[in-house]
């Protein structure tokens, strides 16, 4: 007998969800992170009575309601809204591409004049088909709006000119003709009061639940593979799926973060959660103020006197970088499926998350298919 149903290596969403799930069917869990903390990326810690992102902002939405009533177990959430700007060299103009945007840009007033300066850059740039970002770009915002609000950005996040990216990386910037400045446009949206560690937390507490969920955080997997595998049946595993492998095919490419942190004593910095620095000179992508999640406010509805901003540095992932965004391109996918080969021959092992099917997903999405699994695991 072994004394865990489920070894669970990560301790992120998807395995967080997993292991509440398991729990629930009467399973005993062991859950284990790397890290010397729960929730993966959405961890969140407070500094002077804010809620930061640590590892970047993460703003919950979502169009399907059995993820949301399932999150909605675990947390109250606010009626945050993510409505980001973009500066451009000092002038700032409103994210998503929307009326306001057109406006500033090019002082009209009306959706038909809007869409008519579009179409006239676009045929002027002469594309029909788009073969890249570029092309894809202009084609549904004009050539204006991309050397402003898109080119430098792009190049910044993704470390490539936008004509060496391909044009679906793009495809679903929205674009709207009206003034909402609803950037995810999704029926549910908010952020979790108290934070997404709190969140996880109550995913992970097994007081209310037939089986047990046991936590160990700092523990690297692989140092105590054999050791950690013996304790269970069957095992979870969301870390990335070339480590699992000694990256013994190759290593897959993924963009990586870097945070400078600032605390300030001023309660305002730039009266918004999210600005974008859409030019090149600009050497990062964003600056977040943490505050304006929960609207400035500590959970008692009390002003928080200081602010905590982070700027973000996009840059090129080497191994023992943390991976953030995979390079979805053809040479990456060919040696996924290289791996997910060898995945397959793992008969005790489920690859799971952002990092173990090398998929780019959204909160939502990993909840969906962590849900999914428990149902196929424990049909």
């Amino acid at each position: 007998m072994k004394q865990y149903d489920y070894l669970i290596v990560g301790a992120g969403l998807y395995g967080s969800v997993f292991a509440h799930e398991a729990a629930e069917r009467g399973k005993n869990v062991l859950v284990i992170d790397r890290r010397p903390h729960i929730a993966g990326n959405v961890y969140t810690e407070k500094v002077e009575g804010i809620n930061v992102h640590v590892y970047g902002a993460h703003i919950f939405h979502t169009n399907n309601k059995e993820v949301w009533d399932y999150v909605g177990r675990f947390a109250e959430f606010n009626r945050f809204t993510n409505s980001p700007v973009a500066n451009y060299k000092g002038e700032l103009y409103s994210l998503p591409f929307n009326m306001y945007t057109f406006n500033k840009m090019w002082g009209v007033v009306t959706p038909e004049e809007a869409a008519a300066k579009i179409r006239e850059q676009r045929e002027k740039a002469g594309i029909t088909e788009p073969e890249n970002l570029e092309e894809q770009a202009i084609s549904l915002v004009g050539t204006d709006i991309y050397e402003k609000l898109i080119k430098g950005y792009t190049r910044k996040q993704w470390g490539r000119p936008c004509t060496e990216l391909p044009a679906f990386i793009i495809k679903r910037l929205p674009v709207r003709y009206t003034f909402d400045n609803n950037y995810f446009n999704a029926l549910y949206q908010g952020i979790p009061v108290g934070g997404y560690t709190k969140m996880v937390e109550s995913m992970l507490d097994d007081s209310d639940l037939p089986g047990t969920i046991r936590v160990q955080t700092g523990t690297e997997y692989f140092e105590r593979k054999e050791e950690l595998d013996a304790k269970a049946d069957r095992i979870l595993y969301t870390g990335p799926i070339d480590a699992y492998f000694d990256y013994k095919l190759g290593a897959l490419e993924y963009r990586s973060v870097r945070f400078e942190n600032e605390t300030l004593d001023i309660p305002n910095f730039q009266g918004n959660a999210a600005v974008n620095y859409t030019d090149d000179e600009t050497p990062w992508t964003r600056i977040i103020e943490h505050k304006w999640f929960e609207f400035g406010k500590d959970e008692n509805g009390n002003d928080l006197p200081k602010t905590v901003i982070s700027r973000e540095y996009s840059s090129e992932w080497k191994v023992g970088d943390e991976p953030y965004y995979p390079v979805n391109d053809e040479k990456n996918g060919k040696l996924l499926l290289a791996y997910r080969e060898l995945a397959d021959k793992e008969e005790r092992v489920i690859f799971g998350g952002r990092l173990g099917e090398y998929r780019y997903y959204d909160m939502d999405q990993v909840i969906a298919a962590a849900l999914a699994k428990t149902r196929e695991e424990f049909a």
